[in-house]
């Protein structure tokens, strides 16, 4: 697998952009230098996150998103720097 996250990617299983094994390792999202964990989709080169609008439900209840527009970094959770990597003894 690559070392750096999609171009673009969407937790919903209904989305062209979904891609489970990506979602499973782990992404985190950098918005604005913000952490954020409510995000359903996002496109870097684009620069957009959509995000989830608390808990409210559309009509076919999927979570009602926010696009806001910013720089967006995606990141993989598991993967550690290699300056970070434990040292050999």
């Amino acid at each position: 697998m690559s070392q750096t996250p999609p171009d673009r990617l969407a937790v919903n299983p209904n989305s062209p952009f979904y891609d489970e094994t990506v979602l499973e390792r782990g992404i985190g999202i950098r918005f604005k230098g913000v952490e954020k964990t409510n995000v359903e989709e996002y496109c870097v080169s684009e620069g957009w996150v959509r995000l989830s609008a608390g808990k409210t439900l559309d009509r076919a209840g999927n979570p009602m998103t926010v696009k806001l527009k910013g720089p967006v970094e995606p990141y993989f959770r598991d993967a550690a720097p290699e300056s970070e990597a434990a040292p050999e003894a």
